[in-house]
């Protein structure tokens, strides 16, 4: 079988001219080997009709196989001889034949530095785009954390905007004087949590008396 690939013909035909020589071959054997099988029938039928002769069957099998070898290797040579000009003249595209699918590359032709340049720029875009799609990935990642820093830093806002309401409404109006008094409120509020833990802790030690 030939070696050669064949694309465009395979691109043309729909299938490689090697593949449908092959299925010609196969289908050809098997003829021959049928074939074989009923000459060896009818010998055998015939050999039925003389009771005195002395050829067994399995000497018939043993010359049918012979001929069939000796008609394979007559076939083999045959059959590549025509492989051969079928390649050539009936499933080969001429060199100089375009298929209309590839009109474009006629219309357009390209050298194969011509086509290098272009497989080289194309190559450069596309690291050109892989680079800004990182970047923008970073950009957006960091988009992300800024809108985390300025959630909070409106709660922080708020919660100075909350302090000094409260400021206000006590009468300090200074920023310094606010934090003192929230110092102060803060320390009388602790107080009253500890003397309440103390008040608590002698509740309970009254009820287990009890």
């Amino acid at each position: 079988m030939s070696v050669d690939p064949m694309a465009y013909e395979a691109q043309f035909f729909g299938f490689t001219p090697q593949t449908c020589m092959l299925r010609i071959y196969i289908a050809f054997q098997d003829y021959l080997f049928e074939m074989m099988l009923v000459v060896e029938s009818v010998i055998l039928k015939k050999l039925d009709g003389f009771p005195g002769c002395k050829i067994s069957p399995f000497q018939i099998r043993k010359s049918t196989e012979k001929f069939l070898l000796f008609m394979k290797e007559h076939f083999d040579k045959l059959f590549s001889k025509m492989e051969e000009v079928l390649l050539q003249l009936v499933l080969n595209i001429p060199k100089n034949v375009l298929l209309p699918e590839d009109k474009v590359h006629e219309q357009y032709p390209y050298s194969k530095e011509q086509f290098q340049a272009l497989q080289d720029e194309i190559h450069q875009l596309q690291k050109q785009y892989r680079a800004e799609a990182s970047a923008g990935q970073a950009l957006r990642a960091e988009l992300e954390e800024q809108k985390a820093v300025r959630a909070e830093l409106e709660k922080i806002l708020q919660w100075f905007d909350g302090l000094e309401n409260i400021c206000r409404e006590h009468g300090t109006g200074n920023f310094k004087e606010s934090f003192a008094f929230l110092t102060r409120n803060s320390k009388k509020l602790q107080d009253v949590l500890k003397d309440v833990e103390e008040k608590s802790k002698k509740i309970k030690k009254h009820d287990q008396l009890l």
